[in-house]
C-alpha cells in the first residue's frame, strides 16, 4: 500500500510556515548590521532592487518547482530537479545543494538559537547584569567559552541549552508537516510579531541626552530611523554595498537553499502559489524592514550615536544582538524584562527557521528511501547531533564563520542560479509560467516572465563570476585565516566535502535501478 503523502492543513498554514522559515535571526541581527555597515539609507536602494529583480522571482520559481515536483512524490531538491528534467540525470546530483545548504546551516544555527533561549532564561531570572557592561561581557564569554585558553570552547550551560533546543527542534519535526511544523508556526509567528511590535513601540519612545547631561540636545529614535531611510547616494558607487544587499535578500527570503522547494512540494496541484508566495515574502519583509529596522538601529542610535553605527568594526551581527542591545536595556526601566523579550523574540524567530532547515533532509529519506518520518527524524537527529559539535567546541577557531560562509552564502547563490536556469531554460519558461498560474489567485505581471528568464539568471551568474575573479583564490588558500585557526578551518572543510560526497552516494543509491520516468500522483494526492 502506497504511503499517504503529507499535506498542509490550510492556506494560512503554508504561508506562516514559509514566512517562518524566512523570518529568523537574520531579520533582527544580520539585517540591521548589514544596513549600518553599508551606508544606512544607501543600503536600502540596492536591497529593494535585489528584492525585485532576484528575490521575488526566485521565490516564485521555487514555489513553482516545488509544487510541480511534489506532484511526482518528491519533496527534496534532487527529486524535484529530476522530475523537471528527466533527460538530464546529473540534475539530481546538482540538487544535492538543496540538502547540503540547509544541513550545513543547521550545524551552527541551532547552537546560536540555543544562546537566545539561554539568555531569555537568564534575563527572566535576573542573572544578566545589564547595568555592568564588563560583567555582562565576561558572562557572555564564559557561557561561550571563548575566553578560555584551552582546546575547546563552550560551557556546561551552553551544552544543556543546546540539547534542550535540539530536542525541541527534533520533536517538532518528528510530528510532521501539519502536526509539527504548521502547528508551531501558527503559534510562534503571531506571538513573535506581537512581542516584536511591543518592543518596537518601546524603542521608538526612547531618547537620550547627546552627552549624557540633562538639558542638552537629545537623540531620539526618529533620528535613528533617519539614519536607515536617508540615503547617502555616493555609497551606491561601491560594489560591496550592492553585493551585501543581494546577499541579505538571499539570506532573509530563504531562497536558493531548498527550503521553499520542500515546503511547497506538500501543496496540491490546484493550490495557489503566486499570491501565497508573495504573501509569505511580504510577511518576512515586514518582519525585517519594519520590525527589525525599528528595533536595533534606532535603539543603537539613541544610546551610542551615529558614530557607533558608522563604525563597521563594532557591528558584527552577534555584537549588536548580544552586546549592544543588553547595554541599551541597562538604561531603560525594567531592563531585565525588555532583555527577556528581546532574546525570546530571537528564539521564536530562530526555531521557525531551524525546523525548516531540517525538513529537506528528512523529506529526502522519506521520499527516496521510503522511510517513515519517525525513522527519518531519528537518523537525522543522530547525524546533526554529531555534526553540530564542531561549531560548539571550536567556536573560537573560526569554524562557525566557515560554516556560515559555505552553507549560508556560497551554496545559496550556486543553488539559486542553477534552479532558476533549470526552471526557465530546461523546464521551459512558458511551461513554468503556466504552472505558476495554475490555481492562482494573483496574475503575476508579465514583466516578471522576462525577469525570471533573463535578468535574474544573468545577475546570479555575474555574482558568481565576480566572486571567482576577486575572492576565490584567497578563500581557498585561507589568506585571511589566522595561522592558529588553519587546522580547524581545513578540518571543517574536509567535513563539508565528506557531507557532499555522502549525499551524492545516497542519491545514487536512491535512483539505482529506478526508471527515468515516474507517474504523476493522481486525485487528491496530486
Amino acid at each position: 500500500m502506497a504511503k499517504v503523502r503529507e499535506r498542509w492543513g490550510s492556506r494560512l498554514g503554508i504561508i506562516l510556515a514559509v514566512a517562518g522559515s524566512a523570518v529568523g535571526l537574520g531579520n533582527f541581527l544580520r539585517f540591521p548590521s548589514q544596513a549600518a555597515q553599508n551606508g544606512g539609507g544607501a543600503f536600502m536602494i540596492p536591497y529593494f532592487v535585489a528584492l525585485i529583480l532576484i528575490g521575488i522571482p526566485l521565490m516564485w520559481a521555487e514555489w513553482t518547482a516545488g509544487r510541480f515536483g511534489g506532484g511526482y512524490g518528491h519533496s527534496s531538491a534532487p527529486g524535484i530537479f529530476h522530475s523537471m528534467a528527466r533527460k538530464f540525470r546529473i540534475v539530481k546530483y546538482i540538487g544535492v545543494a538543496g540538502i547540503y545548504g540547509p544541513l550545513t546551516i543547521y550545524m551552527f544555527y541551532v547552537y546560536i538559537e540555543s544562546w537566545c533561549l539561554a539568555f531569555a532564561y537568564y534575563s527572566l531570572i535576573g542573572n544578566l547584569n545589564f547595568a555592568n557592561p564588563e560583567a555582562y561581557v565576561s558572562f557572555l564569554q564564559w557561557y561561550q567559552g571563548v575566553n578560555e585558553a584551552g582546546f575547546f570552547a563552550g560551557s556546561m550551560p551552553a551544552v544543556v541549552f543546546f540539547l534542550i533546543t535540539l530536542l525541541i527542534n527534533l520533536s517538532v519535526t518528528y510530528h510532521g508537516i501539519r502536526g509539527g511544523i504548521e502547528r508551531l508556526c501558527n503559534i510562534a509567528l503571531p506571538a513573535l510579531f506581537i512581542l516584536a511590535v511591543i518592543l518596537a513601540i518601546r524603542v521608538l519612545t526612547l531618547d537620550q541626552p547627546v552627552n549624557g547631561t540633562e538639558g542638552e540636545a537629545v537623540r531620539t529614535a526618529s533620528d535613528g530611523l533617519g539614519f536607515l531611510w536617508n540615503p547617502d547616494l555616493s555609497s551606491l558607487k561601491s560594489p560591496t554595498v550592492w553585493l551585501a544587499a543581494a546577499g541579505q535578500v538571499f539570506f532573509t527570503l530563504s531562497v536558493g537553499m531548498g527550503v521553499i522547494l520542500t515546503y511547497s512540494s506538500y501543496l496540491r496541484k490546484r493550490d495557489d502559489i503566486s499570491l501565497s508566495g508573495l504573501t509569505a515574502a511580504s510577511t518576512n519583509e515586514f518582519a525585517e524592514v519594519v520590525l527589525g529596522g525599528s528595533i536595533v538601529i534606532p535603539a543603537a542610535f539613541v544610546f551610542f550615536g551615529p558614530a557607533f553605527l558608522a563604525d563597521a568594526s563594532n557591528l558584527g551581527s552577534f555584537d549588536l544582538g548580544f552586546l549592544a542591545m543588553p547595554q541599551i536595556f541597562a538604561g531603560v526601566p525594567g531592563g531585565a524584562f525588555w532583555g527577556f523579550l528581546w532574546f525570546f523574540i530571537l528564539f521564536l524567530a530562530g526555531i521557525t527557521s531551524s525546523v525548516s532547515l531540517a525538513q529537506p533532509t528528512v523529506a529526502f529519506f522519506e521520499d527516496e528511501f521510503n522511510m517513515t518520518r519517525q525513522k527519518a527524524v531519528k537518523i537525522f537527529g543522530v547525524a546533526v547531533f554529531v555534526l553540530c559539535q564542531p561549531a560548539m567546541w571550536f567556536l573560537h577557531r573560526g569554524v562557525l564563520d566557515e560554516l556560515d560562509f559555505w552553507g549560508g552564502t556560497v551554496i545559496i547563490v550556486i543553488g539559486a542560479a542553477f534552479e532558476i536556469i533549470l526552471l526557465a531554460w530546461v523546464f521551459g519558461m512558458d511551461r513554468a509560467w503556466e504552472e505558476l498560474h495554475r490555481g492562482s489567485r494573483l496574475r503575476v505581471p508579465r514583466i516578471f516572465k522576462f525577469v525570471i528568464k533573463y535578468i535574474s539568471p544573468s545577475l546570479l551568474v555575474a555574482m558568481l563570476i565576480w566572486w571567482f575573479v576577486t575572492d576565490w583564490w584567497d578563500v581557498i588558500t585561507m589568506v585571511n585565516v589566522p595561522d592558529e585557526n588553519v587546522p580547524y578551518v581545513l578540518g571543517i572543510r574536509l567535513v563539508l566535502i565528506g557531507i557532499i560526497l555522502t549525499l551524492c552516494v545516497l542519491v545514487w543509491k536512491a535512483w539505482r535501478g529506478r526508471p527515468d520516468g515516474e507517474p504523476e500522483l493522481e486525485g487528491d494526492e496530486a
